[in-house]
């Protein structure tokens, strides 16, 4: 298939379709690829309103695991880059799951998000303070103007540490064919695709500098930092450091449940 496609969503340059997929088994839908920076994505996400009837989708059976891995190699990325008594946002935060969990291991983080209701961090909503940096995991995928929510979180903060996979971790180098389980046909949640090309284009744009695993995880920043120790800190992210962290910072659990208790009394009275 080599037909024009919808300008790209992140260069405005000319697409070409690439495939077209059934979505929700039932909804017929174009693939188009950018040359220019890269990137790929669903030509026209008309069904996407339905697809977010659960915003976190059945077939996620990953969301437990996930953010157990994640608080951990977060939690030493930031102690090595950045001040541990900072305050840090998790941007389009789910359950609040991976909040509550950074926040057991004694890191000041607050949770946002516009379509999932907050069940594990209630109480630690983001009120428009200035975090040092802001947390965005497994959403890159979900954006269906990529551009507009990057420049929203980078209102918020220049520090932006994510998590999406790149196409071309999958497939040697090139766009992954239709068996790439992270296309997500059947949920449909998932309409934007990045290659370590299209994150750079991003860095440029913004005058951010990127880091990345090369796969998975990923840094835009006005800061620099060493590049080595970046990938040192995700592989041994993989450590136990929820239990090591009572080591280095004081849990919040108890302290947030006494706030929790003090706050019911508060508006009781």
């Amino acid at each position: 298939m080599n037909i024009i496609g919808s300008p790209c969503k992140i260069c405005s340059k000319a697409t070409r379709k690439i495939f077209q997929a059934k979505i929700l088994n039932k909804y017929d839908a174009f693939y188009v690829f950018c040359n220019h920076c890269g990137f790929l994505g669903v030509e026209n996400a008309f069904w996407i309103n339905e697809a977010y009837a659960n915003p976190i989708n059945e077939e996620d059976t990953g969301y437990v695991s996930r953010n157990l891995i994640l608080a951990r190699k977060t939690f030493l990325f930031l102690i090595k880059f950045f001040n541990k008594s900072d305050s840090f946002l998790d941007y389009a935060g789910g359950y609040g799951m991976f909040v509550r969990l950074m926040r057991d291991m004694g890191l000041n983080f607050y949770w946002d998000d516009k379509y999932t209701k907050n069940l594990f961090a209630r109480g630690f909503e983001y009120e428009k303070s200035q975090p040092s940096v802001v947390t965005c995991f497994e959403c890159f995928e979900h954006f269906l103007n990529p551009l507009e929510e990057i420049e929203k979180m980078l209102s918020i903060s220049n520090n932006i540490f994510f998590s999406t996979s790149l196409y071309e971790s999958y497939g040697k180098g090139e766009i992954p064919d239709m068996s790439w389980s992270y296309y997500g046909f059947s949920h449909g949640q998932h309409i934007s695709f990045y290659s370590l090309k299209t994150l750079q284009y991003l860095a440029d744009k913004y005058d951010l500098n990127l880091y990345s695993n090369g796969r998975d995880l990923h840094f835009l920043s006005r800061r620099k930092i060493n590049r080595l120790k970046f990938r040192i800190v995700l592989r041994f992210g993989i450590l136990p450091w929820d239990m090591l962290s009572r080591l280095i910072l004081k849990s919040k659990t108890a302290e947030d449940s006494l706030s929790a208790a003090q706050k019911k009394d508060k508006n009781a009275e």
